[in-house]
């Protein structure tokens, strides 16, 4: 009598499994680790220039180039004291917050609403208005500027924060309801109807149930907003007014009149990038769950 025994067939993989075992194969070869590390060294030789540069006195920046610190090292602080020390500029970074935590906010707490209506409320014309607001994303910034600031000026709101709050919502609401809608929908349909036949209606549901399955999706779209609004340029430059204009409005003109100073550029982009960058590393995994969630479906 044979003493071997059957091994229990393997279990067949669901197609959504199979295409994440498929897509880690191949995000795992040698040839993708290659592809990734010479991305991420052409990533980031030039923020690492930049970085040396401000960091080199400003006679050095207008002869030479950064690599040449290599052979003749000379640095000083002087360049982030200038910087510093201009009068506005501790003003622009207090406008920075002003600006971006509403311009985070807002849009929050409208696409939450609007992506529960599209998820979890059948009206007529859903799929309609979704496939619209899913359109928006590729309407270009550019082309909305001129009508908004003829309906802000009608108004009587141009250059205050709330036609830079009002902007920014705008832009960001087609991004929002799309990632947001997609995390609810992976949220199983049973657990809605088991809360349903408690009793509960759309707002229990919305605030009981949902909204604490929904904080990596809020947190990646509210790190993703942030970044996004902190280190905006043209929007502020276009709505804001000049007492309210983000510190990146103002390092922009730290070059001077004539450009005599541009090497000031190197310092300021950096004392810029301090929030952002504490922001990101804080809450990055976060905002990986959140940008993946409803990228996979069965």
């Amino acid at each position: 009598m044979s003493n071997e025994v059957t091994a229990p067939a393997a279990r067949k993989l669901t197609r959504k499994e199979q295409r994440q075992v498929d897509a880690k194969t191949r995000l795992s070869s040698p040839t993708a680790s290659l592809i990734a590390i010479v991305i991420a060294v052409l990533w980031t030789v030039p923020t690492a220039g930049l970085l040396i540069t401000s960091f080199r006195p400003a006679s050095d920046v207008r002869r030479t180039g950064w690599w040449t610190v290599f052979l003749d090292p000379n640095f000083t602080l002087k360049n982030y004291a200038d910087v510093l020390g201009t009068s506005n500029v501790a003003n622009s970074f207090f406008n920075s917050f002003i600006i971006t935590i509403p311009a985070v906010l807002i849009p929050i707490m409208l696409a939450l609403l609007a992506a529960y209506a599209f998820a979890w409320i059948d009206f007529k014309g859903r799929n309609f208005l979704f496939a619209a607001v899913f359109a928006l994303q590729v309407v270009p910034i550019q082309v909305t500027l001129i009508p908004l600031l003829t309906q802000y000026v009608s108004w009587g709101l141009a250059g205050t924060y709330w036609t830079v709050w009002l902007s920014h919502t705008i832009f960001a609401l087609p991004l929002a309801i799309f990632l947001l809608h997609n995390f609810m929908k992976e949220i199983p349909r049973s657990l809605i109807e088991a809360a349903r036949v408690d009793g509960a209606g759309h707002v229990r549901v919305f605030f009981q149930v949902l909204m604490p399955l929904l904080v990596p999706a809020i947190a990646s779209f509210a790190i993703f907003q942030f970044l996004w609004v902190w280190n905006d340029l043209l929007v502020a430059l276009t709505f804001a007014g000049p007492e309210y204009m983000p510190i990146t409005a103002v390092i922009a003109t730290l070059s001077g009149s004539f450009g005599s100073k541009w090497y000031l550029l190197a310092a300021g982009a950096f004392v810029s990038m301090v929030v952002p960058v504490v922001v990101f590393l804080s809450l990055q995994r976060y905002f990986v769950r959140g940008l993946l969630a409803g990228g996979v479906k069965g």
